[in-house]
């Protein structure tokens, strides 16, 4: 049996107050306290000041192009990683991978498992909130089984975990080599999954979006209560006697991820809000339950 890898986890925050506790905590678990890296894009709001992992500061954008620059940054620092590393996972505040249980102890038993796979992509849920049977979120217990329905987003399964330097492109939905979607890495989204603080969140990046011009072509754009409607929306419209739990379609994952016009590869499908409305419902399968 191979031996257990070095697993580092990186993410890029601003003003996360409430994301980034739990994102420290769960990744904590997963990979080690010692092993986490979090780069603070200018925070306001005080949670990124004494945190027990290792934080790197950085100055201000200026002029430079939003995504572009942030990715390279994250793919450098996480190049820098691997030189110390045996392999680099990049998530967001709000994104929580997790290694099916039933069939692994955690992250790095996965990944230790797939010693020779450069790439690891995951299924990507995005969590909801049905504001009309469910309360707000209690911060001392753990998200999933507060939350039991999903949307699964093709778009969104990014490639988040990896043993090799090539860059992240494309807000890190795609890479510069092949890679696959594993059945047994999911990542669960959680902005959508407490009403008031996506309303919150929204109106908080629109306004950096506004004031700054970044991020202004991606989901930055949209104010709190668009994202919010979204929500209601799509939770209005699902049926919850006709919710069926996650599985997995080994055809279906087969084909989401490609190779692109610019020769990268990455995850297609209709985006985000589209697919939130297209996609079906589906109730986070129990196993999963007090994970995240």
């Amino acid at each position: 049996m191979s031996a257990p890898v070095r697993l580092a986890a990186l993410t890029m925050v601003r003003d996360e107050k409430v994301m980034l506790p739990r994102w420290i905590a769960h990744y904590g678990r997963e990979c080690g306290v010692d092993n986490l890296f979090v780069i603070d894009d200018n925070t306001t709001d005080g949670s990124a000041d004494g945190l027990p992992c290792s934080v790197i500061r950085i100055p201000s954008w200026g002029d430079k192009h939003f995504e572009t620059t942030r990715m390279r940054l994250v793919s450098n620092i996480a190049a820098g990683l691997l030189e110390a590393y045996d392999a680099v996972l990049f998530a967001d505040a709000d994104e929580f991978l997790v290694a099916d249980p039933k069939r692994h102890d955690g992250l790095v038993d996965l990944v230790s498992k797939r010693s020779g796979v450069d790439v690891l992509a995951a299924q990507a849920l995005n969590v909801v909130h049905d504001a009309t049977r469910e309360g707000p979120l209690d911060p001392e217990r753990p998200v999933l089984g507060q939350r039991q329905w999903a949307k699964f987003i093709p778009l969104m399964c990014k490639p988040a975990i990896k043993r090799v330097a090539a860059p992240w492109v494309a807000g890190s939905h795609g890479t510069t080599v092949p890679f696959e979607i594993e059945q047994d890495l999911y990542m669960f989204h959680l902005k959508f999954a407490e009403r008031e603080h996506l309303r919150m969140t929204g109106d908080h990046r629109k306004a950096l979006a506004d004031a700054e011009g970044r991020a202004s072509e991606t989901a930055w754009q949209f104010a709190g209560d668009d994202l919010v409607d979204l929500l209601d929306e799509v939770v209005r419209e699902a049926d919850p006697t006709s919710v069926e739990p996650y599985k997995p379609r080994k055809k279906l994952l087969g084909g989401i991820i490609r190779q692109g016009d610019g020769g990268n590869y990455r995850a297609h499908g209709r985006r985000q809000f589209n697919a939130m409305r297209g996609q079906p419902m589906v109730q986070v399968p129990e196993r999963f339950w007090g994970r995240v």
